[in-house]
Formats: structure tokens, C-alpha cells, sequence
């Protein structure tokens, strides 16, 4: 974190200080604003959230409820949401407070009596060490604290506006605000009475039941399993040894539950297993009543037995998996002739079982991806065509999401009996550990994604998946850290340099870096506004391979130490070395012999790998998405 380069800040360093839209924000809903964000959820505040970063854009976000969500549905945050958090700068602090898990056990019927259970496989959460992060657990309503923490404390001084609901929306020819939207006051005096909001762009974060979605024509298409599972988090008293360990119980009794531990030490959730619904069941199993969920989970435990003493909270829900046609509010067959208005994001958008943990993490996904685009367009840096790519890149994840649901749902509805093997489910499990940690989302090339035609630069850094930290040593004060967790949720566009030669020596690292300082065709002259810091768009940063200590700070090139601030201080936070114990040059296969470019979207993606010789790829890529904010006008 840094801070002081505007003067000595005496108070929290996290609130920023206000800037733009947040120097007078107004306490009542505005009748215009740039984006109109529906529901509090995960997506919509991730996306409110990024969005608090761009102080010249007017955001606000509304929720039908009166106040802050007091407790949540969704409790798994997997090693991808953390490393978000990270960016958010709340990562240390949820990891203190959260459920950690390190391994799964999985129960299955004694063979010599199938009506007790026994302990089977016990697999280890992450064996591959897919993140340096852990699989937490952790009440959705903290992870929404935090943001609303950080939206606070952004330069808008972002708030949401509880007490308004959803009625409807319609396009108009108004060239500014095109979109109008009615809501309606849900709490206080003017509980009733209508509220109109015409705005640029709207984003629907409002649930499985989205009225935004309905708006648009969006369609959801799937199917529903007829399978029930009742949900509660209890505190109990058991005899049970796994109670706070991740478990797969599988009951010779018939049915089968999912454990998962909560934070704080004694609360924990179970998923029961209600069995086949009826296709004309017409709702009946949702009155299935709490005492129920606690006998059935109490015929597959046994010989355990559960005495449950308090219950925070439980549901009955069906399992369906469904996705929408498309995220946004142009139809397949207008693609590429208009930019969308109108968005949908999170449940709103794909529906699946919670058991894979996978809702509130997917959908935080969904509003990372859009905040970041809409702040592009919205304060010129982009052009309207960036946002096509939101739909584009999400619907494609929300199905490879729903085929995974369905086939780990499905696994864990069969009987015992039905499997070949009764390691079977375990063994799924670790075999693809990968995916419900969050790290197979891999974006296509397109005008954010560059073809990998130079991947074997740096292999460990996949194109168009997430940039993966390494361990590296920072130059001016020797620290050792993680290299992404300096990617803060600011905006920016990262560009990495791993360097070739020693800094001072006749390189390609440093004819790279004199262009990006000098040429007129740098991205850097390119796209940052005049009178801008030189990084407030290109955030550029240089691993050398030698030990820190064999780094000459005063021979690095002044592009890894730009003035920053209205006292042009100098930023030594740039330059960092190889790790001695890890070297990143070997985690992540990067070529030696003549270093690279790595360039990761704000979102945390790698976007391209380029050779350093390559000047032109590099500004062609950039132009692709980004304006000539410094054009001149034509004559």
C-alpha cells in the first residue's frame, strides 16, 4: 500500500481521499447517473465496487431490502476469491475470520454393515498448490461488508441505496441517458411510491428471479434434476468426529450429506439429501420442515448421532441448472451492430446446486469483469465495443460452470451402490480440483486476449487464465513478496517485464524500455491523459534475474521509477528481483535468454505474452481496446 505522495496522511491510508463524483455526492438517489446497479449480491457489489475507483463516473447501486444483508446463502469462497480479495485489499483480514479448509473427508457405508457409516478417503484440499491462497468458508454477508467497506472509502465515497426495488426498465432515444428505470421505495414514509432513474448503462445483479433479466428478453435455458436437498446451519452437539471438517457422507440408509464447517469455531452447515422429486410435485418438498432435515440427517449419520440445539438458518431448494441466452440486453441477432445498455450478472444470469461452491465466487467473476470495462468506457479510455466482450467472455464460463454442477450434483445423488468404485466421488474430486478452485477460466483471443503466439516465452503464465503469483524480492527495500499481490483492484493495466540482462547492460530489456518512455507510438505516451502520473492507466514493473542484492537500482531505466504525485516523488515499488529459494524466471518458464512482456487486464488475466523486441505488437494490441486519449483533433 502506498501512500504520502500527496502529503503526510495522519489517519487509515485505506480511505482514500475523495475525488471527483465523491467530492459532493448527493445523500438522495439521483435522477440520472452513469450506471444503475440493481441488487447488493456479490456480483453487484464486486462491480460497484471496481467501479468506486473511477472518480469522474456516477455509479450508484440499489437493494429492495432496507439494510445490509444480515446473514447470506452462500458460504464457499474458493482460492480464485481470495486472491480477488487480495486485490480489494481485505484478503488478510477475511482469511483471519473464515473457516479454513485443508482436506475432505469421505464417509461411505461400513462394508460389513452397510446401516453405520465409516471414514474413506481423507485428500487433501489444494495437492498441487494451485494458489498460495486457501479455500476458506465464510458468511456471504461479510463478503459483502467488505466491499461496502472498500466502495466507502474509495475516492466516490460509494454507499448502497437500500430500500428501492426493481419495477422495470425500457430504451429510449435520449442520446445521454438512454436507459429509464422504475423503482419503487420499499421502506420509510414513501414506501410505494415510485422512483425514476434514467441512466447510461444498467447492471442486473438481482437474483435468481431477475426482474432486469425479464426486462431484456433474456431467456434462462436448462433444465431442473428433480432432486431436493435441504440446507441448515445449525448448532449442535454430535458424536460425529469429522463436525469440523469438509465431509461427502454416503449412507447405506439411503441419502447423503454434504458437511461444511463454518467460521467461528461451532457453527456448521449441512446439505441433506431429500431424495427424488416428483415432476408433479408442484413445490410440496419446499414445506419440508426443519425437523425433518434434522431426522434424515440423523438416519444417514448413523451410528453418530446429531442433537441440534440452534438453527440460524435453513431452506429446502431443488436443483435446476440453467443459463441465460445471453448476459446483456442485445439480441443474437444484433450482435456487433450496437453496444448493450443493459447487463445481467451472477444468479440473474446462471443457476446451478450449491454443493460444488461455486454461486457467489462465479458471479464476483462476472461483476470484476464488467466494473472495469464499464469505468473504461465511461471515462474515455475505451470504446463502446469493450463491453460486447462482457457477455461474450461470461457465458461461455457460466456453461462450463453448469457442466461441472451437474456432473459433481449428480455424483453426489447417487447411492452407494451405484458406484463401481466407492473412491469414485473422491476421486472426481481431486481430479478436478482445479476447477471449482476458480483457475480454469480461460478467456479466447479477442480485442482483450491476444493469440498465444509466444506463450513458450513464459509458459507458466497461460493466456487468457489468471496471472499466477510467484514469489519475488523488491529491489529498493529488499522485501520478499508475492509479485501479484502488488495487482491492486484500481483499475490499471499491469505490464510486466522480465528482463534478459542486468540492469546497465546493453539489453532488449533496456531498448524496451527507453521506447516505452520515448516513442510517441508507446502506449504509455499513447493512452495516459496529459498530466496524468505516467502509470495511472500502465502500471509497468520489472523482474531482473539476479539476486536483489546484485541490482543496481541507480543503472534501472527511469521507466521502473516514474514521479508520482504533486511533489513528483519517486515510486520505488517497481523493480523487483528473482526470489533465491523460487525463482520465477523457473516457476513460471520464462525464457532467460531473452526475457518478455506479460500484460495482465485489471481483472487479474494475462492478456498477452510478448517479446520485448516487439514494440509494435505491443502498442497494436493496446490500440485494440484502448483510445488516443492525446489525439489531436483532425483539421
Amino acid at each position: 500500500m502506498q501512500f504520502h505522495h500527496h502529503g503526510y496522511v495522519s489517519g487509515d491510508p485505506r480511505v482514500q481521499p475523495a475525488a471527483g463524483v465523491g467530492l459532493h455526492r448527493p445523500e438522495e438517489l439521483p435522477e440520472e447517473v452513469d450506471v444503475l446497479i440493481v441488487g447488493t449480491g456479490p456480483a453487484g457489489m464486486i462491480a460497484a465496487a471496481q467501479l468506486s475507483q473511477f472518480p469522474d463516473v456516477t455509479t450508484r447501486i440499489v437493494e429492495r431490502r432496507g439494510e445490509r444483508l444480515a446473514i447470506g446463502q452462500a458460504d464457499g469462497i474458493q482460492a480464485r476469491s481470495v486472491e480477488t480479495f487480495q486485490a480489494f485489499g481485505f484478503a488478510g483480514r477475511i482469511i483471519e475470520e473464515a473457516y479454513r479448509i485443508t482436506e475432505m473427508c469421505f464417509w461411505h457405508p461400513d462394508p460389513q454393515d452397510p446401516s453405520r457409516i465409516v471414514r474413506g478417503e481423507r485428500p487433501e484440499d489444494d495437492p498441487a498448490g494451485i494458489s498460495e491462497f486457501p479455500h476458506l468458508i465464510v458468511n456471504q454477508a461479510r463478503v459483502l461488508d467488505y466491499f461496502a467497506e472498500f466502495m466507502a472509502h474509495a475516492p466516490t465515497r460509494m454507499r448502497p441505496d437500500y430500500g428501492y426495488e426493481f419495477r422495470g426498465l425500457e430504451r429510449t432515444d435520449d442520446p445521454e441517458h438512454p436507459v429509464t428505470v422504475t423503482l419503487v421505495h420499499t421502506t420509510g414514509e414513501r414506501a410505494g411510491q415510485e422512483k425514476v432513474v434514467r441512466a447510461k448503462y444498467v447492471v442486473g445483479a438481482d437474483g435468481a428471479r431477475s426482474g432486469v433479466r425479464e426486462a431484456i428478453g433474456a431467456r434462462m435455458k436448462g433444465d431442473q434434476a428433480f432432486h431436493a436437498w435441504g440446507v441448515m446451519d445449525v448448532l449442535a452437539v454430535t458424536d460425529f468426529p469429522d463436525i469440523r471438517l469438509k465431509c461427502a457422507i454416503q449412507s447405506g440408509a439411503g441419502g447423503s450429506i454434504l458437511l461444511i464447517p463454518r467460521e467461528g469455531g461451532h457453527l456448521f452447515r449441512m446439505y441433506v439429501d431429500l431424495g427424488t422429486v416428483s415432476p408433479d410435485d408442484r413445490g410440496a418438498v419446499r414445506r419440508t420442515t426443519i425437523e425433518q432435515i434434522v431426522a434424515k440427517a440423523n438416519a444417514i449419520l448413523h451410528p453418530y448421532t446429531l442433537d441440534v440445539r440452534d438453527v440460524a438458518w435453513h431452506s429446502v431448494y431443488e436443483v435446476g441448472h440453467r443459463v441465460t441466452d445471453r448476459f446483456d440486453d442485445v439480441p443474437l441477432e444484433e450482435l456487433g451492430t450496437r453496444a448493450p445498455r443493459v447487463f445481467i450478472a451472477g444468479d440473474a444470469c446462471h443457476t446451478h446446486s450449491a454443493k460444488a461452491g461455486q454461486g457467489m465466487n462465479v458471479s464476483m467473476q462476472d461483476g470484476f469483469n464488467l466494473g472495469w470495462k464499464l469505468g473504461y468506457v465511461l471515462s474515455g479510455r475505451s470504446p463502446e465495443s469493450l463491453l460486447s466482450t462482457y457477455s461474450a467472455e461470461r457465458q461461455v464460463i457460466a456453461q462450463n460452470l453448469i457442466d461441472f454442477d451437474k456432473e459433481w450434483s449428480t455424483l453426489m445423488a447417487k447411492k452407494p451402490e451405484e458406484f463401481a468404485n466407492p473412491a469414485e466421488l473422491a476421486d472426481f474430486y481431486v481430479r478436478t480440483a482445479e476447477f471449482p478452485a476458480g483457475f480454469m477460466t480461460q478467456y479466447p483471443p479477442s480485442m482483450l486476449v491476444a493469440e498465444p503466439d509466444h506463450q513458450d516465452l513464459a509458459t507458466g503464465f497461460p493466456i487468457g487464465k489468471r496471472f499466477r503469483s510467484a514469489p519475488v524480492v523488491r529491489v529498493a527495500d529488499a522485501n520478499p513478496l508475492q509479485l501479484g499481490h502488488q495487482h491492486r483492484a484500481d483499475g490499471r493495466w499491469r505490464v510486466y517485464a522480465f528482463a534478459d540482462a542486468a540492469p546497465g547492460e546493453t539489453s532488449a530489456l533496456s531498448a524496451w524500455a527507453q521506447w516505452m518512455t520515448e516513442s510517441p507510438q508507446s502506449p504509455v505516451a499513447t493512452h495516459t491523459p496529459e498530466g496524468a502520473d505516467a502509470d495511472s492507466v500502465l502500471d509497468v514493473k520489472v523482474v531482473y534475474q539476479q539476486k536483489h542484492v546484485d541490482v543496481d537500482i541507480t543503472r534501472v531505466p527511469r521507466l521502473f521509477l516514474p514521479r508520482s504525485g504533486p511533489f513528483e516523488l519517486v515510486d520505488y515499488e517497481k523493480v523487483y528481483a528473482a526470489h533465491p529459494d523460487e525463482d520465477i524466471f523457473d516457476l513460471r518458464g520464462i525464457d532467460r535468454g531473452v526475457g518478455c512482456v506479460v500484460v495482465v487486464r485489471p481483472d487479474q488475466y494475462v492478456a498477452a505474452v510478448l517479446p520485448l523486441e516487439d514494440t509494435n505488437a505491443l502498442a497494436g494490441f493496446f490500440r485494440r481496446h484502448l483510445l488516443d486519449v492525446n489525439r489531436q483533433p483532425v483539421a
